[in-house]
């Protein structure tokens, strides 16, 4: 497996991470009285991230077009 494929599996499931932490922080904004603000701090910053690492990894594919998976 290159470097490449790694990369791009790595960028993959920080994504799906970012993601999930963020409705899991958002699930507990809505349920939770305390801690409210921090939890809904920590579902926009997630997902912010999220939206960040899907740009970048965009940017890489683009960027390494020609270089071979293998």
């Amino acid at each position: 497996m290159s470097l490449k494929a790694i990369h791009i599996l790595f960028i993959l499931a920080s994504t799906l991470l970012c993601f999930g932490f963020a409705a899991w922080a958002y699930q507990a904004y809505l349920n939770e009285e305390a801690s409210r603000d921090l939890n809904l701090g920590m579902a926009i910053t997630s997902g912010v991230l999220g939206v960040a690492l899907l740009v970048y990894g965009r940017y890489f594919l683009k960027k390494l077009r020609d270089v071979s998976y293998l």
